[in-house]
C-alpha cells in the first residue's frame, strides 16, 4: 500500500492539527483511504526544522512549544531553513500553511515554487499563492508532473472549489456570490443584535474569530483574495487583484443596521463575480443589505456560504465552516486524497 511522505511547512494551528489527525487516526485513515501518511519534515519559525526520512515522532513534535525549546534538541536545527528542507527532504507532498503577504503572496509563493521545482506535489491553505500566482504555479506543477492543490484557501474544509469543478459538469456557471469571511459575518450579526462595531470586534477577538489587527477581515482584503481565486478558477478569468473592487464594513453604522432591519433586510459582506455581456468578468467585495428571503441572509456567525448561478439549476448554495484549525486541516487531507486519486489513475494507464 502506498505511503505518502509529508513535509509540514509551518507548524501552527493547521499543520499541527493535521499532525494530530495522523498521530491519532493514522491506521484508520490507511484502512479507509487506501494509503498511509508519514511526516518526514517539519519547519516552523519558532521551533526550527527537523527532517527524518524514516518518519518524525509526532508525539514529540506535538509536545514542543511554549517553553522556548526547538528541534535542535531532537536532532534538528533551531533555524527553519524552509528552502533547504523543501528542496532536499524526501517528502512526496509539501503541506504549506504559513503566513502570506497579501501584496505579493510571500513567503508562501516561494515555498510552493521550491516544492514544485523539486518535483514535489503541494497542498496549501494559503490564499496568496493561489490568488496572485495561481496560473504560474499550476503551469509549474504541470511542467514537473506534480500537483498543486488548494481547496482550503477559500472556505476552509468546505470543498467549494472541488465541488464546483467536479459536480457542475454540463452546467454553465454564470457567476457566484457569497459570504466568505466568518469574522465580518459574526461582527455584522452582533451589530444587528445592538452592539457597536468596536464592541462586536472586541467580542470576536475574545472568541478567537478576529485577529489583533482585524483590518484584513473588516476591510474586505481577505474576501478580495478569495473572490479572485474563485473567479479565475471557476469562471476561467484572468483577473488580477486590482480588478476586484473592494469595500469593507467599517463605515456601516448602527443606524444603517437598524434601517435595514426595519425594511426586512440584513447587511452582509458579499464577495461576488459575474460574467458580463462583453465576455468579461465583473468582481467585487462590498457590504450589501440583502432581503431576508435571500439565500445568504440566514448565514450566521462564522459560517461561510457561496451561491452559484447556473443556467440549468438556477441558484445552488454551498454552506459550511469557513475557518477553524481542524476544518482547515481536513482541507489539506482532502487535497492529499485528490493527489492520490490522480496518482492512482496514472498508475492504471
Amino acid at each position: 500500500m502506498t505511503t505518502y511522505d509529508l513535509a509540514l511547512i509551518g507548524f501552527g494551528g493547521v499543520n499541527r492539527s493535521l499532525a494530530e489527525l495522523i498521530a491519532a487516526r493514522g491506521e484508520a485513515l490507511r484502512a479507509e483511504l487506501g494509503f498511509g501518511l508519514r511526516v518526514v519534515a517539519i519547519t516552523d519559525l519558532r521551533l526550527g526544522s527537523l527532517v527524518d526520512a524514516g518518519g518524525i515522532d509526532l508525539s514529540m513534535a506535538l509536545a514542543l512549544g511554549g517553553n522556548g525549546e526547538t528541534f535542535a534538541r531532537h536532532g534538528g536545527s533551531a533555524e527553519p531553513d524552509n528552502e533547504g528542507v523543501i528542496r532536499n527532504c524526501t517528502a512526496d507532498i509539501v503541506c504549506e500553511a504559513t503566513f502570506t503577504n497579501p501584496d505579493d503572496g510571500e513567503p508562501a509563493v516561494s515555498h510552493v515554487r521550491w516544492a514544485l521545482e523539486a518535483g514535489k506535489s503541494v497542498c496549501t491553505t494559503n490564499k496568496g499563492p493561489v490568488a496572485l500566482r495561481g496560473r504560474e504555479l499550476a503551469a509549474l506543477a504541470e511542467q514537473h508532473g506534480v500537483r498543486f492543490e488548494f481547496e482550503g484557501a477559500v472556505m476552509s474544509g468546505t470543498p467549494v472549489i472541488r465541488l464546483a469543478k467536479q459536480m457542475f459538469g454540463g452546467l454553465q456557471l454564470n457567476g457566484f456570490e457569497g459570504i466568505m469571511n466568518g469574522t465580518s459575518n459574526y461582527v455584522l450579526g452582533r451589530m444587528e443584535a445592538g452592539l457597536e462595531l468596536g464592541e462586536a470586534v472586541r467580542e470576536a477577538q475574545e472568541l478567537g474569530y478576529a485577529e489583533a489587527n482585524p483590518a484584513a477581515d473588516l476591510e474586505g482584503f481577505d474576501v478580495q483574495l478569495k473572490v479572485l481565486i474563485l473567479a479565475n478558477e471557476l469562471l476561467g478569468g484572468n483577473l488580477q487583484l486590482k480588478d476586484v473592487h473592494r469595500e469593507g464594513i467599517s463605515a456601516l453604522t448602527p443606524e444603517d443596521i437598524r434601517a435595514a432591519a426595519s425594511a426586512g433586510r440584513r447587511w452582509k459582506l458579499i464577495g461576488s463575480a459575474r460574467r458580463t455581456p462583453d465576455g468579461g468578468i465583473a468582481a467585487s467585495v462590498a457590504p450589501r443589505a440583502v432581503d431576508v428571503a435571500h439565500s445568504l441572509a440566514g448565514i450566521s456567525g462564522a459560517t461561510n456560504a457561496v451561491s452559484f448561478d447556473t443556467d440549468l439549476l438556477g441558484s445552488v448554495t454551498v454552506s459550511g465552516p469557513g475557518a477553524g484549525r481542524i476544518e482547515t486541516a481536513y482541507a489539506l487531507l482532502s487535497d492529499i486524497m485528490a493527489i492520490h486519486k490522480v496518482a492512482e489513475g496514472l498508475a492504471r494507464v
